[in-house]
C-alpha cells in the first residue's frame, strides 16, 4: 500500500492566537525553568519510545498530549513494513528530543484502539495534539516524508496549541515519571461560573467565562468541551428550525444553510446526520465556503467529543473529501 499524506490543515483551533502565543511562552518557559534545575522534571531519552495498550491510552497518550505531540505507530509482528517503519521511527522519536512522543500500539492486542482510529491497514501512523486525533500517513513511508510531516506536526503544536515538547536529560533515570507540569492557575471559580451560566440559559456569559478559562490554559480539556457546546447553543438559540431545514433543503450547495442545519442536526441528537451532511458540503463547495464549512465540522467533533468512535469515522471522511 503506498503511503498517503495528511495535511496538518485539519488540526483544530483552540482559541485565538494570543491564547496560542501566551501558552507557548509559558511551555517554553517551563522548558527552560527545568533545565535550570538541572533537568528537573526531564525525561531519559529512553522514555520517548513507549508501548501502549488499551489500559494505559487515556493517561499515556491524550493525557500527555496536552504536553507534547504523541505519534502513534501502529504496528503487528507479522506486518513486515512495520518492521522498516518502526525502528526510523524510533531513530526519529530520540533526535528530536523530546518534540514529539512515539506512541507504540500492537494492533493485535489492542483491537478496539485500532477500530477507534479507523485503522484499516498497518502500518498506519496518526498523530493526538492537545487531546485531538488525526492521521499522518499510512504505509512504510520514506524517510524524507516523515521528517517533513513531523516537522508541520511540531509546528502546528507550537503555533495553535502552545506545545513545545518535553525536556530531555541524558542524565535522567529511565522509566522515572517526571514532575507534573506547572498549573497555569486556578480555574475551578471559572468553569463554575460557566456552568451556572449555562444553566440559567446565559450562553453568551458562558461562553466568555470558557473562554477565559482557554486564554490562561489553551490545553484545557474541561474548558474547550464547554466551549464547544455553549457556542453551539448561543448559535441554535432564536432559529427557526423549519425555516433552517427548508433552506438546507432547497440550497444543498449552500454553506451558510448547511452549517446551519448542522447545528440543529448536533442539538437534536442526530449526530452522525450532522457529520455527514458537512462532509457533503465540503464536497460541493470551494474556497472561504468550503473552510468555513470545514471548521464547523471540526467544532462540532469538540462537542461530541475526539474518542467518540463517530468522531473517527468522520474525520476520515474529511480527510477524503478534502485530498
Amino acid at each position: 500500500m503506498q503511503p498517503r499524506n495528511m495535511s496538518m490543515s485539519g488540526v483544530v483551533d483552540l482559541a485565538a492566537v494570543k491564547a496560542a502565543q501566551e501558552a507557548k511562552a509559558k511551555a517554553e518557559q517551563t522548558r527552560a525553568e527545568a533545565a535550570r534545575q538541572g533537568g528537573a522534571g526531564a525525561v531519559a531519552p529512553a522514555d520517548l519510545v513507549i508501548d501502549v495498550d488499551e489500559a494505559g491510552f487515556e493517561r499515556d497518550v491524550l493525557q500527555r498530549s496536552a504536553e507534547v505531540p504523541v505519534v502513534i505507530d501502529f504496528w503487528a509482528e507479522w506486518c513486515q513494513p512495520c518492521k522498516q517503519l518502526s525502528p526510523v521511527l524510533e531513530r526519529l522519536a530520540v533526535e528530536y528530543n523530546g518534540r514529539f512522543l512515539l506512541a507504540k500500539i500492537d494492533v493485535d492486542a489492542n483491537q478496539m484502539l485500532m477500530q477507534q482510529f479507523g485503522v484499516q491497514g498497518i502500518p498506519a501512523v496518526f498523530a493526538v495534539v492537545a487531546g485531538q486525533a488525526l492521521p499522518l500517513f499510512q504505509g512504510a513511508a520514506g524517510e524524507e516524508q516523515i521528517r517533513g510531516t513531523l516537522d508541520q506536526l511540531i509546528q502546528v503544536a507550537e503555533q495553535r496549541f502552545g506545545l513545545t515538547g518535553l525536556v530531555v536529560d541524558a542524565d535522567a533515570q529511565p522509566g522515572a515519571q517526571p514532575a507534573p507540569a506547572m498549573p497555569a492557575g486556578p480555574h475551578d471559580a471559572l468553569l463554575e461560573a460557566a456552568v451556572q451560566a449555562l444553566d440559567a440559559g446565559d450562553f453568551g456569559g458562558a461562553v466568555q467565562a470558557y473562554r477565559n478559562v482557554l486564554s490562561d490554559d489553551p490545553a484545557n480539556s474541561e474548558a474547550r468541551l464547554g466551549l464547544a457546546q455553549a457556542e453551539l447553543l448561543q448559535r441554535v438559540q432564536g432559529m427557526d428550525p423549519q425555516q433552517v431545514r427548508k433552506d438546507a433543503a432547497e440550497k444543498p450547495a449552500d454553506a451558510e444553510a448547511q452549517i446551519a442545519a448542522a447545528d440543529l442536526d448536533l442539538v437534536g441528537g442526530h449526530v452522525e446526520d450532522a457529520f455527514g451532511r458537512l462532509i457533503e458540503t465540503v464536497q460541493r463547495t470551494a474556497g472561504d465556503d468550503r473552510d468555513a464549512v470545514r471548521r464547523r465540522l471540526l467544532e462540532l467533533f469538540e462537542v461530541v467529543g475526539t474518542d467518540d468512535p463517530r468522531v473517527v469515522g468522520a474525520r476520515r471522511a474529511l480527510a477524503r473529501a478534502l485530498f
